[in-house]
């Protein structure tokens, strides 16, 4: 099964650059795409959807153009939800699950803090809240791949520009301690990149800023974390730089299912 994990940045630019063209001929089975920017009517054209696929999605009703997130996929799921019950998150449009059997796939945008103080406020007030919800998906007995953006890097490994980034949104130790905590060695969720690449230091965004991309200077935050029960099927993945689509490169995991 392969499962591909997207930050588009406008779904409806990635299109126009060809990600469609270039998603038909990835032969992947799901698809997570976040930040749609766009209301679901809008994406309803041949273009946005390859033939064998349909779409679900979660539009953020707080401001049109904003957030979003979406899910893909060949199979028709059994259920899709759109709503985890705390309205200042669900409105933003950042979650959406398809379940299958006993196999649920998740896309989610976790917010970003880089805008100021307000919003890094609200990224950690959906920290605090998602924790006890990620732990009992855990103990839940049922296998969760949760695809997304999530915001944060884990270790040196993940940015180029580890100690000038210290005191940055996505960089900072209360972040990082969350997601590794998140990521415990044996009982906790799977980080799929990290788990096949211990010592990998590839990127999944660049700045827009500069020459970041042509330079290499990323930041790895787009995952694939699953849970245990599937770590053992974890069989490759692949950060697809190029062609370029968004400021994210698309992150494809191959599941032994």
């Amino acid at each position: 099964m392969r499962i591909i994990s997207f930050n588009a940045n406008g779904l409806r630019s990635a299109a126009n650059k060809g990600f469609f063209d270039w998603f038909r001929t990835q032969d992947a089975d799901v698809l997570c795409v976040q930040e749609t920017k766009a209301q679901e009517h809008q994406l309803a054209g041949p273009q946005f959807l390859p033939e064998g696929y349909r779409a679900w999605f979660k539009d953020a009703i707080t401001k049109k153009g904003y957030s979003g997130v979406a899910i893909y996929s060949r199979r028709e799921p059994d259920e899709v939800r759109t709503s985890m019950g705390w309205a200042p998150f669900d409105d933003e449009g950042r979650y959406i699950e398809a379940r299958f059997g006993n196999l649920s796939v998740v896309s989610f945008y976790i917010p970003s803090g880089s805008s100021g103080e307000l919003r890094q406020g609200f990224k950690f007030e959906v920290m605090e809240w998602l924790k006890p919800h990620l732990d009992q998906w855990l103990a839940s007995g049922r296998d969760y791949v949760l695809c997304g953006d999530w915001n944060i890097v884990r270790s040196r490994l993940d940015i180029k520009n580890w100690t000038s980034n210290q005191k940055n949104s996505g960089c900072l130790p209360p972040e990082r301690d969350w997601l590794n905590g998140l990521c415990t060695d044996t009982t906790g969720w799977v980080d799929a990149y990290r788990a096949l690449h211990a010592e990998g230091q590839d990127y999944t965004w660049w700045s827009n800023r500069g020459a970041a991309r042509a330079n290499n200077v990323g930041w790895r935050i787009d995952y694939q974390l699953c849970t245990p029960s599937l770590a053992s099927r974890l069989k490759a993945c692949s950060i697809l730089r190029d062609p370029r689509f968004s400021d994210h490169a698309p992150f494809s995991v191959d599941y032994d299912l």
